[in-house]
């Protein structure tokens, strides 16, 4: 069995591409079940966000397994494997586990470290495990992932220093207001990163919004996304009485705001803090104002320079976190060569204690006149030595498989104790099983094609 990942993201696919391979709550289980019936896929999982969509397979084998997967996609949304084959990326086995943990654990988002991605790679996995398409290595490797990253997130603190200009105003907000329960907010212009800043000003307890803007109607439009009010910039000053944040990005061409124009407010303030941030190139609010006695006023260079001393910290924790990746790697990749083993210490459990059982029947048929507790003493410790028997070439075997050599070793043990009979009935055994499991899944969903 091998581990593959097909996917876009947005290193690799523009919006306009990744848009259009957007897998919605209401259909995604059923993408999972058509997944699990298409030839060579054995599990799987989808990751589907706005920045990425990911499919996670065990497939039988690599090559059909990249064949179907990527065909599936282009019958799924019915797009040509031409027009989206340039922004692809596929990665197999290891690459594929060390993708998977750096996406859980931030590594391969837009904003290093942020950790809404861990949420859905644990919502992926459960999705799919509900709905009976993983299985022994999926259940261990993305719960392994998930573990990892919530660990690195702990040990390292990676997401805890912000990294985008509009949260950085939020950290600098706290260390003045401690809290911002019960603030006023004034945003001046309604541009983008004005929006932004008060969205996130709005998640940490801001709950007052008035929006100053040349045209009231554009006011209007974001005051009403947070229930507040709309001004006109003649109104500026009554409004700035009882504003405790003043957020502006306008576009104009000179200062909104100067010193002389806001000194005589700040008076009337009555020695009450006043948190600016001006997002605007060119700057709308007059450097001097931070000359006024409790006005505190910080640029757009301010908050890049939080962002970029923030930034370097978070490398310094990625780094930590890309070593705790390299650990998780090889643990994971040594259970998974284990895997390999225990067909084989099934099949030779089976030789063993079939031959135990003719063996205890021969002695019932000599020795008629034994009870049934010296039956049960004789089955008991002969069981025991058999157990001891086994023990250390099935040890050796669980040591040897992990080496380069493993699947030589592995061949050679089949042959060693003849047990190429077993292993092949039980291969039929199991792919009988899983036919008959896909064949359920196909008429699960016909009912679903119809109603489409």
């Amino acid at each position: 069995m091998d581990i593959l990942l097909v996917g876009l993201n947005y290193k690799t696919a523009p919006v306009e591409i990744r848009e259009k391979f957007t897998f919605n709550d209401d259909s995604t289980p059923r993408a999972l079940h058509l997944l699990s019936q298409t030839k060579s896929i054995v599990e799987s999982v989808i990751i589907g966000t706005c920045n990425r969509t990911e499919i996670y397979v065990v497939c039988d084998q690599l090559h059909t397994g990249r064949f179907y997967t990527r065909n599936f996609l282009a019958d799924w949304f019915g797009i040509d494997k031409e027009q989206f084959q340039p922004y692809l990326y596929i990665k197999e086995n290891e690459e594929a586990i060390e993708h998977l943990f750096n996406v859980a654990c931030g590594l391969d988002s837009m904003v290093m470290g942020e950790t809404q991605i861990l949420g859905q790679v644990r919502s992926a996995f459960m999705l799919a495990q509900e709905h009976k398409v993983t299985g022994t290595v999926f259940n261990t490797l993305f719960r392994q992932a998930v573990t990892l990253a919530k660990r690195a997130h702990t040990e390292t603190g990676i997401n805890e220093n912000a990294v985008s200009v509009s949260y950085a105003a939020i950290e600098l907000g706290k260390k003045i207001f401690g809290s911002f329960h019960d603030k006023q907010v004034l945003i001046l212009g309604a541009g983008k990163m004005s929006e932004l800043t008060a969205k996130h000003l709005s998640a940490n307890g801001v709950n007052k919004v008035c929006v100053a803007n040349r045209t009231i109607e554009r006011a209007r439009l974001l005051a009403e996304k947070f229930k507040g009010d709309a001004i006109t910039m003649e109104q500026l000053p009554e409004q700035l009485l009882t504003a405790d944040i003043v957020i502006s990005s306008t576009g104009a061409t000179g200062y909104v705001l100067t010193k002389d124009s806001l000194a005589p407010i700040v008076k009337k303030r009555k020695h009450r803090p006043l948190f600016m941030i001006d997002i605007a190139v060119p700057r709308d609010l007059d450097p001097a104002l931070h000359d006024l006695d409790n006005v505190y006023l910080y640029d757009i260079d301010d908050l890049q320079g939080i962002v970029a001393t923030n930034m370097e910290e978070r490398q310094q924790a990625a780094a930590a976190i890309r070593e705790m990746i390299c650990e998780e790697i090889v643990a994971f990749t040594s259970w998974l060569q284990t895997l390999g083993v225990v067909p084989l210490i099934s099949a030779l459990r089976e030789k063993a204690f079939a031959i135990h059982g003719d063996a205890m029947d021969k002695i019932e048929n000599k020795l008629p006149n034994l009870t049934e507790r010296e039956l049960h003493i004789i089955r008991k410790h002969t069981k025991g030595i058999i157990n001891q028997i086994l023990h250390d070439p099935v040890v050796r075997l669980k040591e040897l498989a992990v080496q380069k050599s493993g699947d030589d070793v592995l061949e050679i043990f089949s042959s060693i104790f003849a047990l190429e009979d077993i292993l092949e009935r039980n291969q039929k055994e199991s792919e009988w099983e899983l036919a008959k499991k896909q064949q359920t899944v196909r008429e699960k969903l016909v009912p679903s094609r119809v109603n489409d």
